[in-house]
């Protein structure tokens, strides 16, 4: 309970209040009494008055079991009248026992005296009964206590003697005192300490969650957890046990409060310090892997310097998600130091960095044009990532098949396994481009068994373009006609469905394209008219025109 939860009661005159807890005792002297009767709610005691005196039962009961019979003789303690009868008490004499002990053991040496007991009464609200563990009693006045009356029986306290009254077998004590004697006696002996400004020795004498309790020789300090070690949050408990013998500085000190702030690691020298000249990025350094995180594992130094290993610089494959995959607590490890900041006290490292870059070693072991096998591991809109060992090549959807409108999302799904030829590795970007219609047969090469240049061919038109038009010639192949190929044709008089014949003048196999002529086709014709001039002697130029005409 700190200062500021005190309740400082009503402001009683101690002196007064001294006075009127004795003023009712007239003698308090011992007299052996006979027990004359005893029932359910009294005890009737000859004390040799003309009227017996009475006493509680539970004053001559232990455990539920009377300690005295009728006829038996009682000591009691005459304390005055209670009307017509004496005022008796059996465990005022008891009482009165457990004093003169503690007179007998203490004597007149009180000052600095502190005892321990339990409030069992409170006295209209004048103040507290206190009882030890042997039984003494105390008195403690409600403006020494700092408790409020409500809820105080029962509660374990600690207070300091202020006087002993041998003529009434009282012992007066103060909750209070003993509190701002400790105040100020840790007050002391704090300043003493931050005045010296160096670390001190202390006992753990608690441990929590959230940090430890530190005795510095009868006051408390508290090291919260991230105070323990330059690491910074740890579990007190798997440091330290308590009783364990700590060096720590004073962080701060709140009076008000009586919080005092600790630090062990501020006791230490400062790791980061040592190692601000010694390490510098792109060094290889030795550690061990101390803790694992869902975004990455914690490496130890072994200085208390932890630094983090972040998932994407375990491995170069892209897929690990989780770093026990790879790691085992204790593991002992070669990193890259990829940024050290001792301002802010953050080390990043790498393991993959020591390693060789899948990339590397890939283009180390293939070639363009290479034909491999790999696996489907994403599917976008543009086309699908292939898995060839630990390296991803791009699959575009222009290159999954010859048929253009065709995605790579509807010919396959995830884990698929495809075979592919590698069209193109750009080292800079290392990016690997695929393709899997670059080792199956184009129709261009289907058509190419079928005709050749110079064969004519008919087929209707699919497209109209400013440079030209388009024939189809099967399912996934068309033939330009250029606008310089088209005469005598004329472009914006033909319509799309139109047939038209066409000789074809080149059949590009690896582009999949074909192009087709109409000004040839009517060149070939004429030239076809010549031949047939040239083998029949008896027919003229003329007549032929004249035919042609016709």
């Amino acid at each position: 309970m700190g200062i500021e939860d005190i309740d400082l009661g009503e402001d009683f005159d101690f002196e007064q209040m001294l006075n009127e807890s004795f003023e009712n005792a007239e003698n308090n002297s011992v007299v052996d009494g006979v027990i004359v009767e005893i029932t359910s709610d009294r005890v009737l005691v000859d004390v040799g008055q003309k009227i017996e005196g009475t006493l509680n039962p539970s004053e001559i009961t232990i455990n539920g079991e009377l300690r005295y019979n009728v006829g038996d003789s009682i000591p009691v303690m005459l304390m005055g009248n209670r009307g017509e009868r004496p005022n008796i008490s059996h465990r005022k004499v008891l009482q009165k026992e457990k004093f003169d002990n503690f007179v007998k053991t203490h004597g007149e040496n009180i000052e600095d005296l502190t005892v321990e007991g339990k409030i069992v009464s409170v006295k209209n609200r004048g103040g507290f009964t206190v009882e030890d563990e042997d039984g003494c009693e105390y008195f403690m006045p409600m403006a020494q206590s700092y408790l409020k009356a409500q809820g105080a029986i029962g509660k374990k306290i600690k207070a300091k003697v202020l006087k002993v009254n041998e003529a009434q077998n009282s012992i007066i004590i103060s909750r209070k005192k003993l509190i701002e004697d400790s105040k100020a006696s840790k007050d002391t002996k704090v300043a003493e300490i931050m005045e010296k400004a160096e670390p001190v020795n202390g006992i753990v004498k608690k441990i929590t969650s959230y940090g430890m309790f530190i005795d510095l020789g009868g006051i408390d300090g508290l090291v919260n957890y991230n105070e323990i070690s330059y690491k910074g949050p740890v579990n007190p408990s798997s440091y330290y046990a308590e009783g364990d013998e700590v060096t720590v500085s004073i962080l701060s000190y709140d009076k008000a409060k009586q919080h005092l702030s600790l630090s062990i690691k501020a006791a230490l020298a400062n790791p980061w310090e040592e190692i601000k000249d010694e390490l510098e990025v792109g060094d290889t350094i030795t550690v061990t892997v101390s803790n694992f995180e869902s975004y990455g594992a914690f490496v130890d130094l072994g200085n208390d310097i932890e630094g983090l290993l972040h998932v994407s610089e375990i491995s170069w494959n892209k897929n690990l998600k989780n770093p026990k995959d790879l790691l085992t607590i204790g593991d002992e490890i070669n990193v890259e130091v990829i940024e050290l900041n001792v301002d802010k006290k953050r080390l990043r490292v790498s393991l993959k960095n020591l390693q060789e870059k899948p990339f590397t070693k890939f283009t180390k072991e293939h070639r363009v044009g290479d034909v491999v096998k790999g696996t489907i591991a994403t599917l976008t809109d543009f086309g699908a990532f292939v898995t060839l060992g630990d390296v991803d090549g791009l699959l575009h959807n222009e290159e999954a098949a010859w048929d253009s409108n065709t995605k790579c999302k509807t010919l396959f799904k995830k884990g698929d396994e495809v075979e592919v030829k590698i069209i193109k590795i750009d080292a800079e970007k290392e990016n690997i481009s695929l393709s899997i219609k670059a080792i199956a047969e184009s129709p261009a090469e289907k058509f190419q068994n079928a005709f050749k240049n110079g064969d004519i061919v008919k087929g209707p038109i699919k497209d109209k373009k400013d440079f030209g038009l388009f024939i189809k010639l099967d399912d996934n192949l068309d033939g330009l006609i250029r606008n310089e190929d088209l005469a005598p044709l004329n472009l914006e008089d033909l319509n799309i469905g139109d047939e038209i014949e066409a000789v074809v003048i080149n059949i590009d196999t690896k582009k999949n394209r074909v192009r087709l002529s109409c000004r040839r086709l009517e060149q070939q014709q004429q030239r076809e008219v010549l031949k047939s001039v040239s083998d029949d002697s008896s027919m003229t130029l003329g007549d032929l025109l004249k035919d042609q005409i016709k």
